[in-house]
């Protein structure tokens, strides 16, 4: 199979080299849901890049927002669901060969 290198791979591309966005999908995996959870369970982030990067993630589908008594609520879609098996098998690939 060759890689054709297009639009849609850039877009995925730059989702996976941003930077947070393993943390933040395995936070809410793990069963962080609300954005305070997020926030106190990722070490070193700032609210604002928070917000950006939930706010990427939800433009794009991976997570989907839901408003629950004035918080907000984020799950994970299967494009995050996608995303967090990538960013697993990239930590497989750095233990095993770094």
């Amino acid at each position: 199979m060759m890689i054709r290198v297009d639009e849609s791979f850039e877009e995925v591309h730059g989702i996976i080299r941003s930077r947070w966005i393993p943390e933040i999908l395995d936070s809410i995996k793990a069963g962080n849901h609300s954005y305070g959870e997020i926030l106190d369970s990722i070490d070193y982030i700032s609210g604002t890049e928070l917000n950006r990067k939930l706010n990427l993630l939800v433009e794009k589908r991976a997570l989907e927002k839901r408003e629950e008594s004035n918080r907000s609520h984020y799950d994970v879609l299967e494009l995050g669901e996608d995303l967090h098996h990538i960013f697993y098998h990239l930590v497989e690939l750095k233990e095993k060969y770094f």
